[in-house]
């Protein structure tokens, strides 16, 4: 039954062979490794006007130039991913780049960083999406948590059938997206240019305002720089294309960045001259596609793309995320489950941990958008500065032909986010401030895995462990609790090892008990011994594990190798084992963790 809901929801299996039909063309890879980055123009504009409007509306004129310059690091940012993606063709983005010409220590920074910020990707995409559904319908609002938690389940299952598959239906809303966005766009400029849109809307470019400063400048300017998560995705996936895989990542990298420039300045332009300013429950998009249409069908056709876009780019994270974690899996740093591909071909380990993760951010910040942008938005200018520090280096040190203009483009992308990065931290630091805890919580975690892979490593190498001691005999331990055909067949099969010696294990906790069962094994197997371990508290774990230790003392001086065997009988139907005390499973689980015991697990399966 199970396997069956499983193919219904995933898909049949896919053949190992059948990878490269996975990879990605330009046009789908664009529509789900930019959709973050694109989606975040819904919210990215309206950070700055939430920043500005403490100095009153007069100030929202700055957004202008603020926007400009959010759009001269949006092109640092790509010139540089373009020169990643060359460099390191194989994928991992910032955490290999950081590795390699920083250090372990700072790529492991940018790596722990970017897997915070896939979270965030899909926590914030969602509460972003949903507040743009809940701003079309109001009634909803009270119910933004159940409905975002419902599109992270959705989001997951439909990743876990495969890369195709989800590039393929999620192509379709990005596009609509970035279609709807240029009506808007293109209808409101006109209405500019015609003088439809009233100046007495907003103020002019220059007007002094009183109160404003270049820290609230700065703050606001970092503030919109949250609208760039995401631009690194693609150079992290770069697996995900087909060949030539560089060139096909950057050709989509510089289509994201040119359409994400587009849709960014007409939406800061358009906020601009229509005055708009933000409000608790109705977005920035919202009022300028309302302020453009009316409430009519282009009004609810752009909310509607926008909540779809929104919610469909957290599937960057979904992405890019795995393939994150199969560069720091490769590296020792995360579990090697993260390496492990399903039966879609997809990192499935890695898609569900970020579903999980995401569910859990929501449901703690309620869903609060305003809340997780700053945490977003730190995470992923971490990683941009380690980036861009470690690329300037490399130029520095290898020197290639042409290397001078590559390094003016990589330090200057360096000190933006570095800059951004600062400010975040000075401005926002009640917001941010778990960063400074959960990071280096993250790197100690990585190390200490590292160091227990080390340590199995060396512990299992022929090279370096001590030699095995010769077994010189068996002896078989077979804890019974009654006189059955479970117990039958596993003393057959202890027969069959030819052991030295074989010892039924029986535990009473009455004495009459004790010595009604010692007649009846006469009776029933004379030839096997029979040890019975008076239990007056009820215990049958305690009694027969110190037996088992008494015995493998005294079969370790003569090289003796101690056998448990566990009978145990398999009901016809799974949920007949609720019914069961399931004490063999709990001696077995005690028992693997004695050292030099060997246990084996016997199954009886009933047949009806």
């Amino acid at each position: 039954m199970r396997s069956k809901v499983k193919r219904w929801l995933l898909g049949r299996p896919l053949k190992s062979n059948e990878l490269g039909e996975q990879r990605l063309r330009k046009t789908k890879a664009l529509a789900i490794l930019s959709s973050d980055a694109l989606s975040s123009v819904a919210y990215g504009p309206e950070q700055i006007l939430l920043v500005l409007m403490t100095a009153g509306a007069a100030a929202f004129w700055y957004s202008i130039p603020i926007g400009i310059g959010v759009l001269i690091l949006l092109m640092a940012l790509i010139l540089s991913y373009r020169q990643i993606i060359f460099a390191y063709p194989h994928g991992g983005g910032a955490y290999v780049v950081s590795k390699e010409n920083l250090g372990i220590s700072a790529g492991l920074i940018a790596g722990g960083s970017l897997l915070v910020d896939y979270i965030l990707t899909v926590a914030v995409s969602v509460s972003a999406g949903t507040d743009a559904l809940t701003s079309a319908f109001p009634s909803l609002h009270e119910h933004k948590v159940a409905i975002a938690v419902m599109f992270v389940i959705l989001i997951t299952l439909l990743n876990l059938r495969g890369v195709t598959e989800s590039a393929s239906l999620m192509a379709y809303p990005v596009y609509l997206f970035v279609l709807a966005l240029f009506i808007l766009i293109g209808v409101g400029l006109y209405n500019i240019l015609s003088g439809h849109a009233s100046p007495d809307l907003h103020t002019s470019i220059g007007t002094p305002v009183a109160g404003i400063s270049l820290f609230l400048l700065l703050r606001a300017f970092a503030s919109g720089s949250s609208a760039l998560t995401g631009v690194e995705a693609i150079s992290n996936a770069i697996p995900n294309f087909k060949t030539p895989a560089s060139h096909n990542a950057a050709k989509t990298l510089m289509a994201m960045g040119a359409l994400l420039a587009l849709l960014f300045s007409g939406i800061v332009l358009l906020a601009y001259y229509y005055g708009i300013v933000p409000k608790a429950e109705v977005t920035v998009v919202s009022q300028i596609a309302e302020h453009t249409f009316g409430r009519h069908f282009m009004y609810f056709f752009i909310q509607g793309t926008t909540a779809m876009i929104l919610i469909l780019a957290a599937n960057t994270g979904y992405s890019a995320f795995p393939l994150l974690a199969v560069n720091l899996a490769k590296d020792k740093f995360i579990p090697r489950m993260f390496k492990v591909r399903g039966d879609r071909l997809g990192y499935s380990n890695g898609i569900i941990m970020l579903g999980v993760l995401s569910i859990l951010l929501i449901v703690v910040f309620s869903g609060d958008t305003e809340q997780l942008i700053p945490l977003y938005a730190v995470g992923v200018f971490i990683p941009f500065t380690l980036s861009q520090t470690g690329m300037s280096l490399k130029w520095i040190r290898q020197k290639p032909d042409g290397w001078v203009p590559k390094l003016i483009v990589n330090l200057i992308g360096a000190l933006i986010s570095f800059t951004v990065t600062l400010v975040f931290f000075i401005t926002k630091f009640s917001q941010v401030w778990s960063v400074l805890l959960f990071l280096p919580l993250i790197i100690f975690l990585f190390i200490r895995i590292r160091k227990h892979y080390e340590a199995v490593g060396e512990q299992l190498r022929l090279a370096t462990c001590e030699p095995a001691l010769p077994i010189e005999g068996n002896i078989v331990l077979v804890p019974v609790s009654g006189i059955t055909h479970v117990v039958e067949h596993s003393l057959n099969y202890a027969q069959s090892l030819a052991a030295d010696q074989i010892i039924a294990v029986y535990v009473p906790f009455e004495r009459e008990e004790e010595q009604r069962f010692q007649e009846k094994w006469r009776d029933w197997k004379p030839d096997i011994r029979l040890v019975t371990l008076h239990s007056p508290y009820r215990s049958i774990i305690q009694p027969l594990t110190r037996f088992i230790d008494s015995i493998q003392r005294k079969a370790s001086e003569s090289n003796y190798q101690v056998t448990v065997i566990i009978p145990q009988f398999i009901p016809k139907k799974g949920w007949h084992n609720i019914l069961h005390n399931q004490t063999s499973f709990m001696i077995r689980t005690h028992l693997l963790y004695r050292k030099d015991v060997i246990v084996t697990t016997v199954p009886y399966h009933l047949k009806k």
